[in-house]
Formats: C-alpha cells, sequence, structure tokens
C-alpha cells in the first residue's frame, strides 16, 4: 500500500481547519445555552425602567380588577402560590401574551406588545424577582418562572346521566353570568311588563341573539327561564369550582349550600306561578328572587364597607372578604 505524505502546508491547512472547528462548536454551545431556559430568580429578567412605566400602566389599566397588591380583587392575583399555580414553570411570555390578548376584561386587545412586556416587568418586580436588562420577545421564551407549590387534587368528576362525568370548566362568576344571570333577568322583567305583552321584532340590521328573542319569548322564555334555573343552580355546589378571584367556592359553608337550596326550591314556586300565567303574581315573586339571590351576594360578593374602594383597603372590603370562608357581613351590602 502507498504511503500518502502531508507537506508542511497540509499540516497548517488541517491545522486551521480544526480551529475553526472548535470555535464554530464554541460557538453553537455559547447560543444554545442563551437559548436555554432560565428562571427569572436567578437573573435579571426585565429592566427597573420598563418596572417603572409598567407599574403606572398596571394603576391606569389593571389595579380596580387585581388590587393595588396584585392580589385579586374581581380578578385572579398576580403574585403568590396562586399566580404560580397558574403560571408556575411557563415562560414569562406566557405572561405577555395572557395581558396582550384577553386584557383588560372590558377592552381585550387594546393593549400594545410593549405595554403588556412593562406590566410583565412591573408584575416580576412586586414578586421581587431581580432586575437586569430589558425583557424582549427573544429572552421572554428563555426567562421562566418558578413553579408553584403542588396543586391540590383536582376534584373527582361526578358521575352525570349515563356515566358522563361533569367537571367544572369556568370559575363561578362566569357561570352565573353566563346562565344565572341572564335567565333571572328574564324572570326580572315581569316587573316592568307582562310576559303576555312581550312581543319582541324581527332585529334589523339582522342580529342572531335579538333574533332568537323573536323565537322563544313572552311566557315561553320564562317557562325556559325557570327549567335553566332548576336544573344548573345545583351545579353551584360543585367540588372544585373557584370564585373569580381565585379562591375556592365555600361549599363547606352552611349558609352558602342554604342560599344555593334556597335558589332551587324558589324555582319551583315561580314554576307553578307561571304555570297559572298570573303576571302580577311573577312581578311579585320577581321581587323575591331579588331577595333571594342577595341573601348570598352580601355575603359573598358585596362585601366591600360602605365608601372604601374596591381594592386594597385597610378596612377590608372587597379583596378580604369576597368569597371568604370567614366573612365579615357588611349590613350595608346593596344585595344585587
Amino acid at each position: 500500500m502507498r504511503r500518502i505524505g502531508f507537506g508542511p502546508a497540509a499540516v497548517r491547512s488541517a491545522f486551521a481547519v480544526a480551529i475553526a472547528a472548535y470555535a464554530l462548536v464554541g460557538l453553537f454551545s455559547i447560543t444554545g445555552h442563551a437559548g436555554q431556559a432560565r428562571e427569572v430568580t436567578a437573573a435579571g429578567s426585565y429592566s427597573a425602567a420598563q418596572a417603572t412605566r409598567g407599574k403606572q400602566l398596571y394603576s391606569d389599566q389593571c389595579v380596580a380588577c387585581h388590587g393595588e397588591m396584585l392580589e385579586g380583587v374581581v380578578g385572579p392575583p398576580l403574585t403568590g402560590d396562586d399566580f404560580l399555580t397558574d403560571f408556575g414553570g411557563h415562560p414569562v411570555a406566557d405572561v405577555i401574551q395572557k395581558i396582550q390578548g384577553t386584557m383588560p376584561q372590558q377592552a381585550p386587545g387594546t393593549l400594545t406588545r410593549a405595554q403588556s412586556t412593562d406590566i410583565t416587568a412591573y408584575i416580576l418586580q412586586f414578586s421581587k424577582y431581580p432586575a437586569g436588562a430589558d425583557l424582549t420577545d427573544a429572552t421572554a421564551t428563555q426567562f421562566t418562572l418558578p413553579a408553584g407549590k403542588t396543586a391540590a387534587p383536582a376534584a373527582a368528576p361526578v358521575a352525570g346521566a349515563q356515566g358522563i362525568p361533569l367537571n367544572v370548566a369556568t370559575n363561578l362568576a362566569e357561570f352565573m353570568r353566563g346562565i344565572t344571570f341572564p335567565n333571572a333577568n328574564v324572570i326580572f322583567n315581569a316587573q316592568i311588563r307582562s310576559p303576555a305583552d312581550d312581543k319582541p321584532k324581527m332585529p334589523i340590521p339582522y342580529d342572531y341573539v335579538l333574533w332568537g328573542r323573536t323565537v322563544y319569548y313572552g311566557w315561553q322564555a320564562v317557562d325556559e327561564a325557570i327549567a335553566a334555573l332548576k336544573e344548573t343552580t345545583p351545579l353551584m355546589l360543585m367540588p372544585g369550582r373557584r370564585c373569580q378571584n381565585g379562591r375556592p367556592v365555600p361549599l363547606q359553608n352552611a349558609d352558602y349550600q342554604k342560599a344555593v337550596h334556597d335558589l332551587i326550591a324558589f324555582t319551583d314556586q315561580l314554576k307553578e306561578v307561571a304555570a297559572k300565567r298570573d303576571a302580577d303574581k311573577l312581578s311579585e315573586m320577581a321581587d323575591a328572587l331579588n331577595n333571594t339571590c342577595a341573601n348570598c351576594h352580601k355575603i359573598y360578593r358585596d362585601v366591600t364597607p360602605t365608601g372604601s374602594l374596591q381594592s386594597s383597603s385597610k378596612e377590608g372590603g372587597i379583596v378580604a372578604d369576597r368569597c371568604n370562608p370567614n366573612p365579615k357581613v357588611d349590613p350595608n351590602a346593596r344585595g344585587l
């Protein structure tokens, strides 16, 4: 076999290639490290300037729902274990996207990416995570929030008809706004006019929601609303449901249980009145329905002391008492 020789030039060329390859490997190593997930507790994930701007934005856009101390008022907390239950282990980018895509609640999508990033920076600063360089879209995907405490096991599904499990799908506020509130309003409308006089016209321009009222209206709508309240109110006692501010629904409290059972029983009275098509009696019952709802609201919902803000009042109020398992009842609460 013929031996292949390498001259000095070939040796130098091979050495240069080796050095280049080594440098390339090093470069990949460095950039790979830069792209690795880093926890916000160990490195500066945002700048102080961003947090300062974010604090002002938070005060303008977020404080009414989330509180001065980010503790959650009608919205969920943005600090502490409850916050990390939702976002622990997630990249910071998820928080930014949540804010930009869904907040503020009454005007979602109105915050820019930069504003959402600044608010996120303030949230990080409030939780005392260290500051550093500006938080960018690139670094937001790399920085992660620390894992929260291990969540309590989810409540076992309740067996439904034909073995179909019933699972909690939303918080109590969304449940009531989607089902209880609109159906109760059908009954309350009896105080304004008799169901027999309710004859809605075809909407122009066309609207599916308003059109639906032209199909099912009057006493038929009353019957359907009563049926909806009767069948869905027991779901307020399903284990595992939370209030909008993240607290568990106080299922263990006897007064909460009584309020739910009272509403269920009241639907039977409503059904009897509706069956007789007695508009005057239904109007009276509508006022009684208001009181039935208020018995729970004044303890667990409308708990702000007279004159205090719906925020972090030192006197307690909605932050301290809404859905509180040990509530302080405000005698001046408005009920509904």
